[in-house]
């Protein structure tokens, strides 16, 4: 009670220590950016021109998408690919709200004639596209909202079709739009002029030129200062998205040595008869092996991976590498084990037969409700199909020319434009029914043959080039490691990860032998990692800002195993660092370089003395251009050419920077291009130029200007 009585009388200071550290805990939400007194950063992807992409919309989005193509690219993949449509379209929306461009009712309707225009549905009884159709459509759709009929063989409903409206009068603005950009878009004749004479204004010149490899890199020192200078001369080039360097090692549950012998041990017992004792009559039972065993397919597939394929097989549809021994083989006998992939396997040869590889046959198809591909018009029911089919079988056993006359009853429109004939080979996709038949018997033979398409009366026209093909049955067993194989992997991945939380992660690795990987500039909307897969989980604890430099996790890796994983650096927005900027640097400072030391040790003047001093050649190139600066003996050159464009006829010009080295050039022959009347048609070559080009800039333009705030690192 005393106690009771004491929190009682400390009741107010109570409240407000806990009041003061709610208040605490709110203001570090709003501090690290994970609370927001509007809510906005917990359900906005995006902000884009000043409009919110909301989570809910956004995800939704990603979730259609993944339902429209399902299998097509990780979940991660399917975001990217919506947030570039919301991207472009909330940029886009930007510029038709600036405009006022919207899309009217007339122009609506010809947008969406343009885009059904094949369309069964909206076609009158001449073919032509008939809008009042359309509009019934529409109606229609509306009252039975919101369920779905059938456009064009798919499902739609009236909000899927409003949905599509938006995309198409999205497309319209997106048309209009850039024709009229397209439209403000010409080639001058100025511009036409001058492009003329980049192409056909030509000079003949003599060159000496003294390569950078004249001086060995040995000689040249570069600072981590000249470096820094470089990049700060060169930013655009060095500009980096904000990124994350690890390294990591990689364990791996395979199997072992000891893994494959049993496996291969195991393929092996099942070769001979065995005896089994039996708790239940507790007698010996005598289990029949492979060796023996009369019923091949229900042995295969109680005891083997891949289950028992009843087909022939060719030689020469089968893998290289165990071809020849299979087929050396008689009936009977067994080849094995054998590792193929990632199986190893046993192959039993259960019957050979001389087989067409290709086969012609001809045929009529009675389909009935439910079979594949049956149209809403089949009203048969399977006994009736059966039952016309037979009537069929019967008038062709008596009278195969009435084949040809019997077609219309036929389903298959296809071959009936063919006189119902069909010519494929053995390894083509066809139903199994119907190729055993058409395989597996004589040139002739005539039959009734059910498949999933329904009842087919099929003749066998001709069969070519027949060989030896074999049945076989296999017994796969999958190289896989043992559960002690895994235990142990997960036994040395715990060490290693124990030992390097203390110690340096590449000198733990390199005592046990290990491989350390290096990945290096990883974005945070990365997934996929060299070596490893798709791993999205430990590019999100990198980008975690609770995870330091040096801190160490064990990931688990697709295909079993596990990757260690250290956070190597950080690398914020902005400029390349000085070491990852080098790769590219130091060659370019190297070049700067060797030209100056180039420059200052020549004296000469004349170009034959400066070659002469420097040891070089002069060389002549003849008809250059500046539409294609290459010059002859050096390559791409256009400082150099440029340059002697701007020299008089015998000029010298001074000492030049190139690509490859320093060069000196003289212009020894000016031939102006001759003038034209017009140069209209260069002008319209150049539009035409500018016009083809809005497509691809004028989006990355907009884009570049436009105030994006990407949020998706928050919720992906």
């Amino acid at each position: 009670m005393a106690i009771l009585n004491k929190i009682r009388q400390q009741s107010l200071v109570l409240i407000f220590v806990i009041a003061m550290a709610l208040f605490a805990f709110i203001l570090s939400g709003l501090f690290d950016g994970s609370t927001d007194f509007s809510g906005k950063s917990q359900n906005v992807i995006a902000t884009i021109n000043g409009e919110d992409i909301t989570r809910d919309d956004f995800m939704a989005k990603v979730e259609v998408e993944q339902r429209r193509f399902p299998g097509q690219g990780t979940s991660l993949q399917v975001m990217k690919r919506v947030w570039d449509q919301e991207l472009r379209n909330a940029v886009m929306q930007t510029q038709y709200n600036d405009l006022g461009l919207v899309v009217e009712r007339n122009q609506m309707r010809d947008l969406l004639k343009q885009s059904l225009f094949s369309f069964e549905e909206f076609k009158d009884v001449d073919g032509v596209f008939d809008e009042n159709k359309l509009n019934e459509f529409i109606a229609n759709l509306k009252i039975i909202s919101p369920e779905s009929t059938i456009l064009n063989g798919s499902p739609i409903n009236y909000q899927s079709w409003t949905n599509y409206e938006t995309t198409v009068a999205t497309g319209g603005k997106r048309q209009t739009y850039f024709n009229m950009v397209k439209a403000g878009v010409i080639g001058t004749l100025a511009e036409g002029e001058l492009e003329y004479k980049l192409e056909n204004d030509k000079v003949d010149i003599k060159y000496v030129q003294i390569p950078y490899t004249s001086i060995p890199d040995s000689l040249i020192s570069v600072t981590k200062s000249d470096i820094a200078n470089y990049i700060n001369r060169n930013k655009s080039k060095y500009e980096v998205e904000a990124s994350r360097d690890i390294y990591f090692v990689q364990f791996k549950e395979e199997a072992s040595l000891e893994d494959i012998t049993n496996i291969q041990n195991d393929l092996k017992s099942l070769i001979e008869d065995s005896v089994e004792y039996n708790e239940t009559t507790k007698s010996n039972d005598t289990i029949i092996g492979f060796k023996n065993i009369v019923d091949n397919e229900t042995f295969v597939n109680s005891n083997s991976a891949i289950n028992y394929n009843n087909s022939f097989l060719f030689k020469s549809l089968m893998p290289t590498e165990i071809a020849d021994s299979i087929f050396n083989l008689n009936k009977g006998d067994i080849y094995g084990p054998y590792k193929l992939g990632n199986y190893y396997m046993m192959s039993k040869i259960v019957e050979e037969k001389q087989i067409p590889d290709s086969v012609k046959v001809r045929h009529i198809l009675i389909p009935f409700v439910g079979t594949a591909r049956a149209d809403a018009s089949i009203t048969k029911t399977d006994e009736e199909a059966k039952k016309t089919a037979d009537s069929i079988y019967k008038v062709l056993k008596s009278n195969r020319s009435k084949f040809v006359d019997l077609l219309d009853l036929s389903s298959d429109k296809v071959s009936n434009l063919q006189n119902g004939e069909i010519e494929f080979a053995y390894d083509a996709g066809m139903a199994q029914e119907f190729k055993d038949f058409s395989f597996e018997n004589n040139t002739g033979d005539l039959e009734v043959i059910k498949t999933s398409f329904g009842y087919h009366i099929i003749e066998i026209l001709e069969q070519k080039n027949k060989q030896r093909a074999l049945k076989i049955a296999s017994i796969a067993h999958e190289i896989e490691p043992s559960e002690h194989t895994i235990d142990n992997v997960f036994n040395v991945t715990s060490k290693f990860e124990i030992a390097v939380a203390d110690k340096d992660f590449n000198e733990v690795a390199k005592e046990s032998n290990y491989v350390v990987f290096p990945v290096s500039s990883m974005k945070a909307l990365d997934e996929s990692i060299p070596d490893l897969g798709s791993q999205r989980a430990i590019v999100s604890w990198t980008f975690n800002d609770d995870t330091n430099v040096g801190d160490v996790r064990r990931f688990n890796i697709q295909n079993g195993g596990y990757a260690v994983v250290m956070l190597a650096a950080t690398n914020k927005k902005g400029l390349m660092s000085i070491e990852k900027a080098s790769v590219t640097a130091l060659p370019a400072i190297r070049k700067e370089k060797k030209a100056e030391l180039i420059r200052a040790r020549i004296t000469a003047t004349t170009i034959e003395d400066i070659a002469a001093s420097e040891n070089q050649s002069v060389k002549t190139a003849l008809a250059i251009n500046m539409k294609s600066p290459t010059l002859s003996g050096a390559g791409r050159e256009p400082k150099v050419i440029g340059t002697a464009f701007g020299l008089t006829e015998g000029q010298t010009s001074k000492l030049i920077d190139g690509v490859l080295g320093v060069y000196v050039v003289q212009t020894t022959k000016i031939t102006p291009a001759d003038v034209l009347p017009s140069y209209q048609a260069a002008a319209n070559r150049i539009g035409t130029t500018k016009a083809n080009a809005i497509n691809t800039i004028l989006y990355n333009a907009l884009k570049d200007a436009s105030e994006i705030e990407d949020n998706r690192t928050t919720f992906y």
